[in-house]
């Protein structure tokens, strides 16, 4: 396995006397996308705070590419940040923008010129570096937002809800360069982010967290097969005389569930569906299609944050 670049141990951060982030643990290697889910208030912008060393931690620590929470000057040199609510100076150019960004971390006048061209080529905005960020649209200036968090080749980025506002054409610009960062770079990224189907197309771990607490972590496959989570459901469609009898031998399946809908019977079971369908078939019924439901992230985010909005 590559090697780690981001492990917290035990983080917590309070605010007087409220607890905002509980004893977090978790560890990314390079190259990972980890998604970072909770409901609001679950504490993911405050441990992203942390580990972009804007905000203290009251206890625990983490390190960044080797570098320790105590040496958070030399961690801030390591990453890059997209925050939820970045702002943009209209006046500049994408490529001014980008330079100004790279003299700040140590780059001669050149090699600023070099890096912001090279960014703007590999975020799709090579045509439009001349152009004021005035006049960018809003999935153009996350675009440029996630250039200048790869301005100081970072080992860590953080994007706090990157696709935020973006319609599907956005969304899907933004997600596929998210992959490209981290599959291309090398890079790892932690991505925060409401929008549960974007963690299953692009990310390789899950973190869900639930008032401060992390709940449960792993790959997707991991998470959407724990408990209760697992659930499995499915619809069979039988003949409309066929309904009540095929509900019956469902319901006669221990762990199981029955819906009745015209000529579709919904099941649900905590033990998959094969029985389910032995007893359907054992009845005699005439089953005209059978649709399982594979296991969503959704189901696992709502089964761990007992129905929280992400």
């Amino acid at each position: 396995m590559s090697g780690v670049t981001l492990e917290a141990r035990e983080l917590s951060k309070w605010f007087g006397s409220r607890t905002a982030v509980d004893s977090v643990s978790f560890t990314v290697h390079e190259g990972e996308v980890i998604g970072l889910l909770g409901p609001n208030g679950a504490g993911k912008t405050t441990t992203i705070r942390m580990l972009s060393t804007v905000l203290a931690p009251t206890g625990g620590d983490f390190a960044v590419a080797g570098v320790p929470s105590s040496r958070p000057a030399e961690i801030r040199a390591r990453i890059g940040v997209l925050p939820e609510s970045a702002g943009y100076p209209a006046y500049q150019t994408g490529l001014e923008y980008l330079m100004y960004h790279g003299r700040l971390f140590g780059l001669s006048g050149d090699e600023a010129r070099q890096t912001a061209v090279r960014l703007l080529g590999q975020v799709g905005l090579a045509d439009r570096g001349q152009s004021r960020i005035a006049t960018y649209s809003r999935g153009m200036r996350q675009r440029l937002g996630i250039a200048r968090a790869l301005v100081n080749n970072p080992s860590v980025v953080f994007l706090d809800e990157p696709t935020l506002g973006l319609d599907p054409a956005g969304q899907r610009e933004v997600l596929t360069l998210v992959r490209t960062i981290a599959e291309a770079r090398g890079t790892t990224v932690v991505l925060s982010t409401h929008t549960l189907p974007e963690v299953e197309q692009v990310c390789s771990a899950v973190l869900i967290m639930n008032q401060g607490k992390v709940v449960v972590s792993g790959s997707v496959a991991e998470v959407t097969s724990t408990e209760p989570a697992s659930r499995q459901s499915g619809r069979l469609r039988v003949p409309p005389g066929e309904v009540t009898r095929t509900a019956e031998a469902v319901r006669r399946v221990p762990g199981v569930s029955a819906e009745v809908s015209k000529d579709v019977v919904t099941v649900t079971s905590a033990d998959g569906l094969n029985d389910v369908l032995s007893a359907v078939l054992g009845a005699g019924v005439t089953v005209l299609s059978f649709e399982v439901d594979g296991a969503r992230l959704s189901d696992a985010f709502l089964a761990m944050t007992r129905g929280g909005t992400p």
